[in-house]
């Protein structure tokens, strides 16, 4: 069963700085992600891929085609669709627990109702020692997780996941992408993931998505063929690394194509 449907979808914006000029972000885009499926997408800085998942979370409007989600239209924000940012959005006042049950306060949810399922998803994320610390308190780490944590708590339909781990170190950044398979075992939700890492689009993914230079269509669907849960010592596998090569090679052409295309403008 397909979760999300994106059908012939366009997008376009009036630029002021540029006289009003028409700027196409996403061209046609066609993709469907299946009940509990991950995929990811990358390509090129400014091909529109954080302009595709303000779409489907509702944030904003094709100029054309559709958007649907569980077969309906997409018109609006809705709480089956949570977003999760570069940049954890903590309330600075509030705990960690108090941050990560947020939602279910805010929507009259009774505690004994969601305390359980807070208490178990902070111990899943591994801060049940951090529950009463403030995110000034945190490293930056541990304020991902709990962005993370207060998406999973109001068991979402649909994550969409925009570089969320993109300001983090290294060991950081392999310790939250086995985190967040972990997580997905155990709530199974389906999510759109963008990241400029081809590794972690490929370590996440069951399929990555490779999208054009602006305005951004898709180029290329890859299948991943590794079973989840996943280690991250597949890294290295011979496949892995084929994959990689593929995707990479189909990114360093849309760089070269964007290039020419520029060049034959200016001259």
């Amino acid at each position: 069963m397909d979760k999300i449907v994106v059908d012939r979808v366009s997008k376009s914006f009036s630029s002021q700085r540029r006289g009003d000029e028409t700027i196409v972000a996403l061209d046609n885009v066609d993709l469907t992600i299946a009940e509990q499926e991950i995929v990811c997408i990358v390509g090129p800085s400014g091909c529109g891929k954080s302009t595709l998942l303000n779409l489907i979370a509702g944030f904003d409007m094709p100029t054309s085609g559709e958007i649907k989600v569980n077969g309906a239209p997409v018109t609006s924000a809705g709480p089956d669709r949570i977003v999760v940012f570069q940049s954890p959005s903590l309330f600075p006042w509030m705990t960690v627990t108090e941050n990560i049950t947020f939602g279910p306060r805010k929507r009259g949810i009774p505690r004994a109702d969601y305390e359980s399922e807070a208490r178990d998803t902070i111990e899943a994320v591994g801060l049940r020692r951090f529950a009463e610390r403030f995110p000034y308190e945190l490293s930056g780490g541990m304020r991902q997780r709990v962005q993370i944590a207060r998406a999973l708590v109001n068991r979402p339909q649909v994550l969409l996941m925009d570089e969320p781990f993109a300001s983090l170190d290294f060991q950081n950044r392999l310790a939250m992408q086995e985190l967040l398979l972990r997580l997905w075992g155990r709530i199974h939700p389906t999510i759109f993931f963008i990241t400029h890492d081809v590794e972690e689009a490929i370590f996440l993914g069951d399929r990555v998505h490779v999208m054009t230079a602006s305005p951004g269509r898709i180029k290329a669907v890859v299948d991943v063929p590794f079973p989840k849960p996943r280690q991250i010592e597949i890294v290295t596998a011979p496949k892995f690394v084929e994959i990689k090569d593929r995707v990479l090679h189909l990114i360093r052409s849309e760089f070269e194509q964007s290039d020419r295309a520029a060049e034959s403008a200016a001259g």
